[in-house]
């Protein structure tokens, strides 16, 4: 186990020290995590191979679903293909075994890690176990490195109870929560070390956690009803994480109007077609995440992790920006959904996507959605039924073979319904 030394030990606390994580109110002083580094640029390019790989909770196909439907609506331009590779109850020493054969084959150009929960063993913390995880989380990024793949380590989130089905689980979910947090604090120091990108998906989730049941009642579990396995507002926090690991900066696109010279443009993934009397004629390439409006004070609910992640501010701008209205309100239609603003909060900026969670280009994601779901389950398939088959234990490349055809037909599937979308922003002075 790495310790901190004594200097960073006497920067505990204070103001302008940034070897560790500031801590809210809300979050016990027991919990000392150190700073996370940020990702400082974009680290998705044109046409990468994005695996995303983790143990259980990647084999939900959630966080997974969210940030590969985000990704190839949002991002489109880049051409991004994605395969999850999520396997219950698996350790970063067993997935360490399986990569050659299961994630290597594919020739992914950069990787997202999640692991940590199940290699904690569920007890208080351990110096040995923390020692075989920093081994193995090591070994990892290096495999990936020398494959050529660029690598995005996440930690793992939080827990929430003691798994009943682990038998040896010991101490109480706090003392196992803080076990957690050494692991997430090897994760930044291996990441450092071997000069790899970090996603934190434990802090965010220790403070979000701590406020939402402040908030909403200690029925409020972002780890999910089990404790342990998030629903969608835990998801919605994990993949907010590995996005923006990924540096990913969420500008979705950007339309101006000037009311007064009467004209308009779009840029960033938006193209203007036409602009008469208030009316944008819009074509969207990079489409915005959409989802069905629900209720934030629900864990099971994408619209509460969307609210408590910050994901429209952080990762889902489309924004509208209009100069030169002589009227103090203005109302602003974007398919059959209309809503006024102040003139100064549209000479600002409002976020489309924030304000009209359901709008023109939600049929288009959603149809992205069911593709992309629908490709993942037939890759945990492929993965966990077909390649540990009679048939591949006699012949491993034969199955990798056929059953990439139904896989192609997936994709194929996925591409064709990533289109642009056209809509009418209208735009006018309320006297």
């Amino acid at each position: 186990m790495r310790y901190p030394s004594a200097l960073l030990l006497l920067c505990l606390g204070l103001v302008g020290c940034q070897h560790y994580q500031a801590r809210p109110d809300i979050v016990p002083p027991e919990y000392v995590g150190l700073q996370a580094p940020k990702t400082p640029a974009p680290l998705l390019q044109k046409d990468d191979r994005l695996a995303i790989c983790g143990d259980s909770i990647t084999e939900q196909k959630m966080y997974s679903l969210l940030m590969e439907a985000y990704i190839v609506a949002a991002r489109s331009d880049l051409h991004v293909t994605v395969r999850q590779y999520g396997w219950s109850g698996e350790q970063a020493g067993g997935f360490l075994k399986r990569m050659d054969n299961d994630v290597l084959r594919f020739k992914p150009t950069i990787a997202t890690t999640c692991y940590g929960m199940n290699d904690f063993r569920y007890v208080p913390q351990d110096d040995a176990i923390a020692a075989t995880y920093r081994q193995n989380q090591t070994a990892v990024v290096r495999k990936f490195k020398e494959a050529g793949a660029r690598v995005v380590l996440g930690s793992s989130g939080t827990i929430h109870s003691v798994p009943p089905w682990v038998k040896s689980a010991k101490g109480t979910w706090q003392t196992l929560n803080l076990a957690l947090l050494n692991f997430r604090n090897i994760d930044i120091e291996v990441a450092q070390d071997e000069q790899v990108a970090f996603a934190d998906v434990y802090w965010p989730m220790l403070v979000k956690g701590h406020e939402a049941r402040a908030k909403y009642g200690e029925g409020f579990k972002l780890e999910g009803n089990d404790g342990v396995h998030p629903g969608w507002a835990g998801h919605v926090m994990m993949a907010t994480a590995f996005l923006e690991g990924l540096g990913l900066r969420g500008d979705i696109g950007q339309i101006d109007v000037d009311l007064a010279a009467g004209k308009a443009s779009a840029r960033y993934g938006q193209r203007l077609m036409g602009y008469e009397a208030g009316v944008v004629s819009l074509r969207s390439f990079r489409l915005p995440f959409s989802f069905e409006p629900g209720d934030v004070t629900k864990d099971s609910t994408i619209a509460a992790g969307v609210a408590l992640a910050d994901f429209q501010k952080k990762l889902n701008r489309l924004t509208l920006r209009v100069a030169g209205a002589k009227t103090a309100q203005v109302k602003v239609t974007w398919g059959d959904a209309s809503k006024v603003f102040s003139a100064e909060q549209l000479a600002k900026g409002v976020n489309l996507a924030a304000e009209f969670p359901q709008n023109p280009t939600s049929p288009a994601f959603a149809k992205i959605w069911k593709a992309v779901a629908e490709k993942q389950a037939y890759e945990t398939k492929q993965i966990k039924t077909l390649f540990r088959s009679p048939e591949a234990k006699k012949d491993m490349e034969a199955v990798a073979k056929s059953s990439q055809v139904e896989f192609d037909r997936l994709a194929a599937a996925l591409k064709a319904v990533i289109k642009p979308v056209d809509s009418k922003i209208k735009v006018e002075e309320l006297r």
